[in-house]
């Protein structure tokens, strides 16, 4: 399976695909019940893998598993001596997902709240945020859990050129007020080559 640039995609988020279509989660836009999310994407996927390959030694969390596709683009990016732990709250997305990401040791997916789950494993070379964070205090909890040097990650973020003229989001977006607001990280925004999505990431100081 490749993408729409020829690029094979990795084995891993094709059989994490598989398992979102077998539980009814839905990751493509014209699947009734889709909300724009875009870990799979692979503009998204390939962007994930980078970082991940830079934290040799070190660790990575992700906020919202779903069935792996994000899981499985970071794995397929890590050096072997790194790890991620994923949290999932919906339990059958969970258990889908570790089926999946199962055979990869460095994997470990965890079914419950990420804000309970994921600090104790603490602190990270990358954070993959995809669970709808939107409030200052939380995201600030994040760059908390990030060594420095550390990166988070947020996907599902609109182009400014891509929006409709009158969308309230050219002007004030949540996500971007977030990395903007938060003192201790140096951002900016990644346009995916689609030209219709975009990633914000920020490095910890």
């Amino acid at each position: 399976m490749t993408d729409l640039a020829g690029t094979e995609i990795p084995a891993l988020v094709q059989q994490a695909h598989a398992a979102a279509g077998r539980v009814g989660f839905p990751v493509a836009r014209d699947e009734p019940g889709h909300s724009r999310g875009s870990a799979s994407l692979p503009g998204t996927g390939r962007v994930l893998a980078m970082l991940a390959a830079g934290c040799t030694g070190g660790s990575i969390a992700e906020l919202g598993t779903g069935t792996g596709i994000g899981s499985a683009w970071l794995a397929a990016g890590m050096p072997a001596d790194c790890t991620l732990v994923t949290a999932e709250i919906d339990p059958v997305r969970a258990a889908a997902a570790a089926e999946v990401l199962d055979s990869d040791g460095r994997v470990r997916v965890l079914s419950g709240d990420w804000a309970a789950l994921l600090p104790p494993h603490g602190p990270y070379d990358l954070i993959f945020c995809d669970s709808g964070v939107r409030d200052a205090v939380t995201f600030s909890g994040l760059v908390d859990l990030l060594k420095p040097g550390g990166r988070i990650v947020m996907d599902d973020v609109t182009p400014v050129l891509a929006l409709p003229a009158d969308s309230p989001f050219r002007y004030a977006d949540p996500k971007r007020e977030l990395f903007a607001g938060e003192s201790r990280l140096v951002w900016t925004e990644l346009v995916l080559p689609d030209l219709a999505n975009s990633l914000l990431v920020g490095t910890r100081k």
